[in-house]
């Protein structure tokens, strides 16, 4: 492989297969991860590995042609995507057993990230064909680095279920979870699904990262109602991760005296007892009015 640069873009020879492969009846399956938005957010490795395969399974070929363009690579390509994923998995899996490589790669980062890459992986490990990771970017780590939230600890929801009911399920159980909660969601589907967090997780801090990595590129930062509120008025676009951070207090459980509560909000956070009360209440669901019942208690 030789790589050179010119007029600011990078340009790929390819003169032979990977020199590690060993020789087996049966190809390889990679999962490479291509960009979110800048298409110089791709691993030398990942180019390679897109010219050498004999075949590229996209979730949108049109879309992946702009990069393999770019990049001046003419390996074929082939749609896999959600619809077709049944069948087109079956015979993709096919052609890998008799020895062809292949390469799986998403509208948008790593494969198999809330996209159709899953069915097509387990097939390919119900079938003894190596499964070979080429890492890249993804939207939600990327989101997260910026996000100014916990990143000790977190969970991936993907997409939240358009239904109203399954939706609020879901946020039902997020609204007890601790670590920084990463979701995927539609620009149409965001005020509702913040105004759904609002009313059932209280006001907690909150990041929209959109269009990360692209010309419009925007995180915003803030208490959920502000958040709303900063989105008034506004037609959003592109592709949203959202992030919301966990809950910060202890559990509520009746085993906990709402005094204990506030003991350790005390020891933890420098407040004044209005904004002290509302934030238990916000991250307790225990009412203000028990809250400041309770505060009177402690002054007497």
């Amino acid at each position: 492989m030789r790589l050179y640069s010119r007029a600011g873009r990078f340009s790929i020879t390819f003169k032979m297969k990977d020199k590690n492969r060993l020789p087996q009846s049966k190809g390889r399956l990679y999962v490479v991860a291509t960009p979110i938005g800048n298409l110089e957010d791709i691993t030398f490795r990942a180019v390679r590995i897109l010219g050498e395969v004999d075949l590229i399974a996209a979730e949108d070929t049109r879309r992946t042609r702009i990069l393999l363009h770019h990049y001046h690579v003419t390996t074929p390509s082939t749609s896999y995507h959600e619809h077709n994923k049944l069948i087109k998995s079956r015979q993709l899996i096919s052609r890998v057993k008799r020895g062809q490589d292949l390469a799986l790669v998403s509208d948008a980062g790593t494969p198999g990230i809330s996209d159709p890459g899953y069915h097509l992986i387990n097939l390919a490990i119900q079938n003894t064909i190596p499964v070979i990771p080429v890492p890249g970017v993804s939207a939600a780590i990327t989101a997260l680095s910026v996000s100014g939230l916990p990143t000790d600890s977190f969970i991936f929801q993907g997409f939240l279920p358009r239904k109203t009911t399954a939706r609020m399920k879901i946020v039902e159980k997020i609204k007890e979870e601790k670590r920084t909660t990463i979701f995927y969601e539609s620009p149409h589907r965001l005020r509702t699904a913040l105004e759904d967090l609002l009313g059932i997780c209280g006001d907690r801090e909150v990041v929209v990262a959109r269009e990360l990595t692209k010309v419009f590129e925007e995180v915003i930062r803030g208490r959920i109602s502000d958040v709303i509120d900063r989105l008034k008025g506004r037609k959003i676009k592109g592709e949203i991760t959202l992030l919301l951070s966990g809950r910060r207090g202890p559990h509520t459980g009746s085993d906990i005296s709402i005094r204990e509560i506030l003991e350790d909000y005390r020891k933890k956070y420098d407040l004044p007892l209005k904004d002290l009360t509302k934030l238990i209440s916000e991250e307790t669901s225990i009412s203000k009015r028990e809250i400041y019942q309770e505060l009177l208690k402690l002054k007497k």
